[in-house]
């Protein structure tokens, strides 16, 4: 499917919240930091006020280390009031690659709306020759306002590739094209400012959420893992765990027994830590994938730890019971 730039202008929120996109040198610091504001910005986009008009709204200078879900949670109640003006025709968030991934797809799961949201970023900042920012920043505006990829949700867009937010993980620690869909590839990509659209998202929901819950832990196994760390999250108030597990859904012995004890009283959640691949209930050993399925863990599919985590907060925050976090997560069957 090919689509050319919308012939009307559009009108495109831009919601500045910080990142490498806003980064450049400071030598009194002795590093990179945030410095650039929403003005500068766009100052260095060549002709973005020719694709769109542009509403820019400077959310905060956050690197992405420094995102939590409570800013996520703000963060939403901005674009969804974006979204809710009629003449608003698209919303596109910059931030900071480390925790993008995780970003884009609170959005996608808490704003409920067929208008286009883009999340981009940079992975060069300003002080260097060949930053990122500005050719992505006006490829997420062209995106943004563009009616084709209405009913899409939010989309990640780096490197002129197009990911679905439920379904991308940043890959790569430096290059450019870090941000890739391992198990189900792109929804598309941009080629000499005309939009190619391969597919749809494979699975998008929504959820009414005003509240967090302020534990729930990722976890990740490894080799002669026991149970403390599990007791330890419990004691400390857990409201629900993620655990990333071997291979396809498998754990050491010790970890079993706590976490068949912990989903007695709150909901625990299983991906796989491989990056690629789908847990499943093959195994019937001591600790495999089946009899934690049995005795009421939660499988995740395809999700990583840190999406699976982000969904869970939204779960409960939305006041789920565990048969409806189990229906939410469990939805291909």
């Amino acid at each position: 499917m090919n689509n050319q730039i919308a012939q009307h202008k559009p009108t495109v929120a831009v919601i500045f919240t910080g990142g490498t996109i806003s980064m450049k040198v400071d030598r009194e610091f002795g590093g990179v930091v945030p410095k650039l504001s929403a003005a500068e910005i766009l100052g260095t986009v060549q002709s973005i006020h020719e694709i769109a008009t542009i509403i820019p709204i400077e959310f905060g200078r956050y690197p992405g280390p420094h995102v939590t879900p409570e800013i996520m949670l703000s963060l939403s109640a901005i674009v969804r009031e974006q979204l809710s003006k009629p003449e608003i025709d698209g919303v596109v968030v910059t931030h900071g690659t480390d925790t993008l991934e995780e970003t884009a797809y609170f959005l996608d799961l808490t704003c409920k709306s067929e208008k286009p949201i883009v999340v981009i970023g940079a992975m060069r900042n300003s002080s260097e020759v060949d930053w990122d920012g500005p050719r992505n920043l006006r490829v997420g505006v062209m995106l943004a306002g563009n009616p084709a990829l209405r009913g899409y949700g939010t989309i990640v867009c780096l490197s002129e590739t197009l990911n679905a937010a439920s379904e991308v993980s940043k890959n790569d620690t430096t290059k450019l094209n870090t941000f890739e869909s391992l198990d189900f590839g792109p929804l598309g990509r941009i080629s000499h400012d005309t939009l190619m659209l391969y597919r749809k998202p494979l699975h998008r929901e929504y959820f009414s959420v005003e509240t967090l819950p302020d534990f729930v832990p990722l976890l990740s196994c490894y080799a002669g893992m026991d149970g403390r760390q599990i007791r330890q999250c419990i004691d400390a108030g857990a409201k629900g765990i993620v655990i990333e597990a071997f291979g396809a859904g498998n754990v050491p012995p010790a970890v079993y027994y706590e976490l068949i004890a912990a989903v007695q009283g709150i909901p625990v959640v299983l991906v796989s830590r491989c990056p690629v691949g789908r847990i499943e209930k093959v195994y019937a050993y001591e600790g495999a994938g089946k009899h934690l399925h049995d005795n009421g863990v939660i499988f995740a599919d395809f999700m990583n730890g840190q999406k699976a985590r982000v969904k869970l907060c939204i779960c409960i925050g939305a006041k789920y019971s565990m048969e409806q976090i189990r229906s939410s997560f469990e939805w291909a069957g």
